[in-house]
């Protein structure tokens, strides 16, 4: 089964983390990176441009082929797969949202 995951969800997401360190503004000091991972894989990927820079914040274009499920007609990703999950990467571990805003709230305490 598959559930919309896009640019509404991320900016849903934006808002619930606002003030947090589970905001790539919040927690770039901290060498936190922008990630997505896919949870039946494990896989961690950062996020991208749709050309392959690293991107500065969670975008869905720059995904693997295989965790898109639907693309708009101009090409940009719409719809992944339910088991993505955005997050943060730091000295090459994932955090969740949730994860990193934690450690963030721990380090500045």
């Amino acid at each position: 089964m598959f559930t919309q995951q896009h640019a509404q969800t991320l900016a849903e997401e934006n808002c619930q983390f606002s003030g947090t360190g589970g905001l790539s503004e919040n927690n770039a000091e901290a060498s936190f990176s922008p990630a997505f991972m896919e949870s039946a894989s494990g896989q961690v990927e950062i996020s991208r441009f749709k050309d392959g820079r690293p991107a500065p914040f969670h975008l869905l274009d720059g995904l693997p082929e295989e965790w898109v499920v639907e693309r708009d007609l101009k090409g940009r990703v719409v719809t992944v797969k339910n088991s993505v999950t955005s997050g943060f990467v730091r000295l090459g571990q994932f955090f969740t949202r949730q994860q990193a805003a934690e450690f963030m709230q721990h380090v500045s305490a």
